[in-house]
């Protein structure tokens, strides 16, 4: 937990999306099942203020992003934020696409891993909401679906431009973005999409049991590889070598490496405190 808070209190409810904690593993579920958890304006800012708050206050070890009832996410809901835009003038439409856009950025700059936990549909947001969490756990069902050119948008929608290709390939990013055609689970798993394959119904379960795995390692020692991971994408060799020798040494100095030191010594496994 960062030791420095300002005056806002810690939210007490979030109300466009379901949150619990145990054991330093919290769980967000998008939950409107009816709507196959199409996102509203609400749940993009509540998922990019509860972000920031779990980053900065209540940091969690792990975090695990689902979505109730019989898919992940549907995308934007058509009625509430399509039909929406399609009134807002370029300014509101600018502030809307740069929200989305946060909560990308959020996940993939939060100083823990997410694991995302893929049943059914995983289509346009919620299909980069998936991408840009570090581990996606799909069981057969699941179904990844760029939507963006069908809707008359370019498929670079939230940063998945620059995130697809650095995890399938351009020439599979490129396919899937531009024809936006849905990407099966079997599909998924040989391209890399998919971190891990379950049996169906086993998402929530082997997505809780990854989490709790991470949130039991070494906590500031997976913080910083998720951080050299996206920093050092746009790095040349020369910088990221820089950037991993400053990590080490600074890590070196941690309570954790010497802690394994001390149980390697004891025969005993290591007691990690993520400091």
């Amino acid at each position: 937990m960062s030791p420095f808070s300002g005056s806002a209190p810690r939210t007490g409810e979030w109300r466009h999306v379901q949150v619990t904690e145990e054991s330093g593993v919290t769980t967000v579920t998008l939950a409107r099942p009816a709507k196959l958890n199409a996102l509203t304006f609400g749940a993009y800012a509540d998922l990019r203020d509860l972000l920031a708050e779990l980053s900065h206050r209540n940091r969690p070890r792990a975090l695990v992003l689902g979505g109730e009832g019989r898919a992940f996410c549907s995308g934007g809901d058509v009625d509430e934020i399509i039909g929406a835009t399609l009134e807002m003038d370029t300014a509101q439409l600018l502030d809307f696409n740069r929200m989305t856009g946060q909560v990308v950025r959020a996940l993939r700059e939060a100083p823990f891993p997410v694991v995302a936990a893929v049943h059914g549909a995983a289509a346009g947001a919620g299909a980069v909401l998936a991408l840009a969490a570090d581990f996606r756990v799909a069981d057969p069902t699941a179904r990844f679906s760029f939507l963006f050119t069908k809707v008359g948008l370019s498929g670079g929608d939230m940063g998945a431009a620059y995130l697809l290709p650095r995890v399938v390939g351009l020439g599979h990013a490129t396919r899937i973005l531009m024809l936006g055609e849905p990407v099966r689970a079997p599909e998924a798993e040989r391209i890399g999409l998919i971190s891990r394959l379950v049996d169906e119904g086993g998402t929530a379960h082997a997505a809780h049991a990854l989490a709790r795995r991470l949130a039991d390692g070494p906590a500031l020692a997976h913080a910083q590889t998720k951080a050299l991971l996206t920093a050092e994408l746009d790095l040349p060799l020369s910088g990221a070598v820089e950037l991993d020798a400053a990590t080490q040494a600074m890590l070196m100095h941690g309570e954790d490496y010497a802690e394994f030191h001390a149980a390697f010594t004891a025969k005993r496994p290591p007691q990690w405190r993520g400091r």
